[in-house]
């Protein structure tokens, strides 16, 4: 039984990185294989090495909302955090509330200049609550005038440009968080790449409440993962069936990316059809992987499902090897950090 402390490792904070690099493809890169055990230390724009004519990259174009919310309770004017999570029906959203003892059912809550209010229709685990938001005009215009990008807890400095936490493909609005593998990428990275032969592909995972949700259980097959909302179109679907069968690979941007993929691999039995719904998939040793060849993936926290899943993809010491090999040579960790490729 593997327990959530066989994924632990000691972290200095030093290395959690605060800000983005000026050039996003200059981070730095550990390239893994898995087969081999062997690393070697490049920097991120030298991926286009690790990928071959007709491979395909696949990337997840979701797009993250000014998701952080400061509003005032109606009653007592006391000050609330919101963090939006999903958007699961109409004007009602799956949040999260700080402090959420001031959010009983029932409360009303005014942002800004009273443009858009929030009614608590029910309360939810972990400080969760769903509301409702009353407002005139364009929800999503509002959101962008009063909201803020929800930076992770760890990252402490500004972001001077709010664009630097979204990928330079970012298209469909929805996430709580950056799918952060994919911000390493430019425009003109992504353009050699393609001019090489390798089949740009996107596909959607809207980023939500697993992110922020730590493991809370010793025995890691008892952890169970929030649902996040996917889709995959008919003409990504196609492509990457026509790549797998001219015996290119898949390569994942990513962890959304990976589980997206997984989730669709696993219901249509290694299958790639167009798909869209909710996936809760926790990928751990153990899994065997049904579409993914490749992938790449910033360095996770520790006992995360995210060092889980690249554990079950490359094994557990050997993933536990290149986080140390990573420490010892400073790369930088999390959100805005180095990267790795597993193959």
């Amino acid at each position: 039984m593997l327990t959530t402390e066989d994924f632990d490792f000691d972290l200095p904070e030093e290395l959690i990185a605060q800000t983005p690099l000026t050039d996003r493809a200059s981070s730095r890169l550990l390239v893994l294989d898995r087969k081999t055990k062997e690393m070697a230390d490049k920097h991120f724009y030298e991926i286009i090495d690790e990928l071959n004519a007709g491979d395909a990259l696949v990337m997840n174009n979701t797009r993250v909302l000014p998701a952080r919310l400061y509003g005032v309770k109606e009653e007592t004017g006391a000050h609330l955090e919101l963090l939006l999570l999903n958007n699961t029906e109409g004007d009602t959203w799956e949040t999260l509330i700080k402090p959420a003892k001031r959010a009983k059912v029932g409360t009303e809550i005014t942002f800004g200049d009273g443009r858009l209010k929030a009614i608590v229709e029910e309360e939810l685990d972990h400080g969760g609550r769903m509301i409702r938001f009353v407002y005139e005009g364009i929800f999503l215009e509002i959101l962008e005038s009063l909201g803020e990008m929800p930076l992770p807890p760890y990252i402490k400095e500004r972001l001077e440009d709010p664009e630097r936490y979204q990928t330079v493909y970012a298209k469909e609005n929805g996430s709580a968080a950056a799918p952060t593998a994919g911000l390493h990428f430019t425009k003109e990275l992504l353009e050699k790449i393609q001019a090489k032969g390798v089949h740009l592909v996107y596909l959607t995972l809207h980023v939500g409440l697993g992110t922020f949700r730590p493991v809370s259980v010793d025995n890691i097959a008892e952890h169970e993962m929030h649902s996040e909302f996917y889709r995959l179109t008919q003409e990504a679907a196609d492509e990457l069936t026509a790549v797998r069968d001219a015996g290119g690979r898949i390569v994942a941007v990513g962890t959304t990316s990976i589980r997206t993929l997984e989730t669709i691999g696993t219901k249509f039995d290694g299958a790639i059809q167009a798909d869209s719904g909710w996936t809760n998939i926790f990928i751990k040793p153990g899994y065997q992987f049904k579409l993914v060849d490749a992938f790449s993936t910033n360095f996770h926290l520790p006992k995360s499902t995210l060092v889980m899943l690249v554990s079950a993809f490359a094994g557990r010491e050997f993933v536990l090897e290149a986080y140390q090999h990573a420490i010892d040579e400073k790369y930088r960790f999390f959100s805005f950090g180095d990267a790795m490729f597993v193959k």
